[in-house]
């Protein structure tokens, strides 16, 4: 089951809005055939892993991280082709959440003489394929908040210096989250000042662009920034309020950016149903990596699910400069947002802090 998912996990940020799956044969102790699924559309990792075993797949197991699709979507059904090839026992790691399955698959298997087991590290899939399980759940993308900060929690210096706060393991380590997610959402106050591109460069690999997301303030932001290129070849989306000029908006879709236009929740563009605006285009995941108003609005929502701290050993100071959170934050103690399942590690001179809501 491990190398199952060790095989799944080689298309993460790949198989949107699909889960991670990934499939191993095994006969008398031999892997005769293993496979992952490896994009949306194409063969699923049962099938992969049946393909490569041929005739040997008849009286073996099959190991397989997330339970068999019985449905027709864009591709058949998993649960008939393990049945024709005559596989005498499936091991699950984790049940599908999606309705279509939810054990529907696991039954047509025990149906046709099939011996299933489940459960085999199942904590560990639902850790991979956490995104597709809040988002099948939902219907919403699964959210991580990101801050690179110091010591004391600023995110820049009083003048607004935030180049760079952590070292390069810390920022290839953004690159490769870029990488893993369907989109990278910022305020339009972080393109103002940092002109981000927000694309994936990573060292050693290609990597794939997320879509960009930017949600509108009071002060636009200039056509000209870096966050706009190419908008025409990769998608970029503009979220504003209902007051948004509409020769502005025209000006933005004429150089391909998909603007949306949403309601207002306290004089800002309503955060929460811009996620169910994004989760309706099939955006299965997103990475924020705004500023201090933006990671205090989507606290203060409870949209975010999970958080992840870049902590370099610097003490910036300075009652002038921005902290990792802004807003008015809570009145008692007894009120702060409390972080489970934390992880600590260290990249370079920096710690990277994880934890969920």
């Amino acid at each position: 089951m491990q190398r199952a998912l060790d095989l799944a996990e080689k298309a993460k940020g790949r198989t949107s809005p699909n889960p991670m799956v990934g499939a191993v044969i095994v006969k008398s102790g031999k892997v005769v055939g293993e496979g992952y699924h490896k994009r949306a559309g194409l063969a699923h990792a049962e099938i992969v892993a049946l393909r490569k075993a041929g005739a040997r797949a008849r009286g073996a197991d099959l190991y397989v991280n997330l339970e068999p699709c019985c449905h027709d979507g864009r591709t058949p059904p998993c649960t008939e082709a393990i049945i024709a090839a005559g596989i005498q026992k499936v091991v699950v790691s984790m049940r599908d959440p999606n309705s279509l399955v939810g054990g529907k698959g696991i039954r047509s298997l025990k149906r046709n003489g099939i011996e299933v087991a489940t459960g085999v590290l199942r904590k560990d899939s639902e850790q991979l394929n956490e995104a597709f399980v809040k988002y099948i759940r939902v219907r919403r993308p699964f959210v991580i908040l990101k801050s690179a900060l110091s010591l004391d929690g600023k995110t820049a210096t009083r003048t607004g210096d935030s180049r760079w706060i952590t070292g390069s393991e810390a920022r290839e380590y953004v690159h490769r989250l870029r990488n893993n997610v369907d989109a990278v959402l910022v305020g339009a106050g972080t393109v103002r000042v940092d002109n981000p591109r927000l694309t994936v460069r990573l060292r050693k690999e290609r990597g794939r662009n997320p879509v960009r997301v930017i949600v509108g303030g009071k002060s636009g932001v200039s056509l000209s920034a870096n966050v706009f290129r190419n908008a025409g070849r990769e998608r970029v989306i503009y979220a504003v309020g209902k007051d948004f000029s509409p020769m502005r908006e025209n000006k933005l879709r004429r150089m391909g950016v998909e603007v949306l236009i949403l309601k207002q929740k306290k004089g800002r563009v309503d955060l929460g149903q811009l996620m169910d605006k994004l989760g309706e285009m099939g955006i299965v995941s997103i990475l924020i990596e705004g500023g201090s108003e933006i990671n205090a609005c989507v606290l203060e929502e409870k949209l975010v699910d999970k958080l992840i701290y870049f902590l370099a050993p610097k003490i910036i100071g300075g009652n002038g400069a921005p902290s990792v959170v802004g807003g008015c934050g809570v009145k008692q103690l007894k009120d702060a947002l409390s972080i489970r399942d934390l992880t600590v590690f260290q990249l370079g001179n920096d710690l990277v802090i994880e934890g969920k809501f």
